[in-house]
């Protein structure tokens, strides 16, 4: 079995792409940042959901969530964005990585 990953260089390009973008969007409201984060991580994990790589996607669900708080915080002086809010918006907003593609024994129905 070949061990297959995400490349950490296009994990941290992807990541910081993200995170210019919350800057864009600082004063957008929350709800629509959330579902555009949501279209957003739902297309890395449909990209890079093959098996044996479901700890990057973990951690990259991790760092957008940890860049959406710096980005709520910065929203104001007093930042009011404990991780209780953050948990419940990452959970209501950013999905939970899954394995979509099979491996490729099952893809081709390869016989051995």
């Amino acid at each position: 079995m070949v061990l297959r990953k995400t490349m950490k260089k296009r994990q941290r390009d992807k990541l910081r792409e993200l995170k210019f973008e919350l800057r864009r969007r600082l004063h957008d409201r929350v709800p629509d940042v959330g579902k555009w984060q949501n279209q957003v991580v739902r297309g890395y994990f449909q990209y890079h959901g093959i098996p044996m790589n479901f700890r990057a996607l973990e951690s990259f669900r991790h760092q957008v969530v940890r860049l959406w708080c710096r980005s709520l915080r910065r929203r104001s002086q007093k930042h009011r964005c404990s991780w209780q809010r953050i948990t419940r918006l990452a959970e209501k907003y950013i999905p939970r990585p899954k394995v979509v593609h099979p491996y490729p024994t099952q893809q081709f129905g390869v016989i051995t």
